[in-house]
């Protein structure tokens, strides 16, 4: 007789989300701010990214509890110009922050065409994507960027120099799902480290380097005693000193050890993360016609390239995700144990009762 247990049981998309929001009423926040505060980390899990999906709530909660993420944050405008505005996040919760700062972009480009906005004292910002993807559902090219903490190598360095910075950005699509990339400029999200390292997992000789500056596979290592490599060597390295810069220096925020770890600091430390953004109003730019038409024949040219042997088809970024979210809107979200157990350990924290 078989001693495996059963699968858990897919969660169905809108009983995850409603039960992020309580969670997130229960630590202080509004409820449009929890509703704004569940939504990335919901659709994160539904497009199968789930290190940056709900396993982040137990952190953000007890930021929120302890009021090193301010339930009740208030983020304003504390420069601007016609196309251009630099936000305090008023220590807010990242994903509140940006929300703020993508509704500023959108109205100053939507205004004159172009539109860069900086976000300064906030939390940590999860899936840049998601906030990229947003701002083109609503007919913008979107670039978004962070900072973090260093945990990333330089190239040539023993130690961590930068964040795992992320970059982001979306192009919309007429009639479609945006084309949008989301990636760490580190070779890989640290979140996965973790995730490897919590499920007994083997990881690759090319993620993390150690106090030597030498690769290794020993995924215990980190952050304490090794750092992330740079995304494809000095390739990386500079795009996370682009992501910076955009985020950091630009908005005249924090930078790399200025950040604080929403993970290791005291829970109510404020992080001082932050964002910047790029919004381009395509219609503003592009005759929207030939626009939708250009990028629907580009579209199917790269899918319709022939695919290598082991790979059914050529995707373009971002199908993938959607693909998943699709599936999980269709059949609910199929959590990893490991989320399972972070989800255990928020409600925990909110003295809130899992209802699946």
């Amino acid at each position: 007789m078989s001693s495996d247990h059963p699968a858990p049981s897919p969660i169905p998309v809108a009983i995850l989300s409603a039960w992020v929001e309580q969670a997130f009423l229960r630590a202080g926040l509004s409820a449009t701010d929890a509703s704004h505060a569940a939504e990335p980390l919901v659709l994160s899990d539904a497009m199968g990214v789930f290190t940056h999906g709900t396993k982040l709530l137990p952190g953000y909660l007890r930021k929120l509890v302890a009021r090193g993420s301010k339930p009740d944050a208030r983020p304003r405008v504390v420069r601007q110009g016609p196309g251009f505005a630099v936000l305090d996040g008023d220590a807010s919760l990242g994903q509140i922050g940006c929300r703020h700062a993508v509704d500023v972009a959108i109205e100053k480009a939507r205004n004159v065409g172009v539109a860069y906005v900086g976000l300064r004292n906030t939390g940590h910002i999860g899936a840049a994507g998601v906030q990229a993807v947003r701002a083109a559902r609503e007919g913008f090219f979107a670039l978004v960027v962070g900072n973090d903490r260093p945990s990333v190598a330089a190239a040539g360095s023993r130690g961590a120099v930068l964040g795992s910075n992320p970059l982001a950005w979306a192009a919309p699509v007429s009639g479609g799902d945006p084309i949008f990339l989301d990636i760490a400029t580190a070779a890989v999200a640290g979140g996965k480290v973790y995730a490897a390292v919590a499920r007994g997992e083997p990881i690759p000789a090319t993620w993390l380097i150690d106090e030597r500056g030498l690769p290794t596979t020993d995924g215990s290592l980190y952050p304490q005693h090794a750092s992330l490599a740079p995304m494809a060597g000095h390739k990386g390295y500079g795009i996370g000193v682009l992501a910076e810069w955009l985020s950091g220096i630009l908005a005249g925020g924090a930078v790399t050890t200025q950040v604080g770890s929403w993970l290791f600091d005291p829970p109510g430390d404020p992080t001082l993360h932050n964002a910047g953004f790029i919004l381009f109003d395509i219609s503003a730019i592009a005759d929207p016609d030939a626009y939708a038409a250009s990028l629907a024949r580009f579209a199917a040219e790269v899918r319709g390239a022939a695919p290598a042997e082991g790979s059914d088809r050529v995707r373009l970024p971002g199908d993938l995700e959607w693909e998943q979210y699709r599936h999980s809107l269709a059949a609910g979200i199929a959590l990893p144990a490991d989320v399972r157990a972070k989800l255990a350990e928020a409600g925990a924290i909110v003295d809130l009762r899992l209802p699946w």
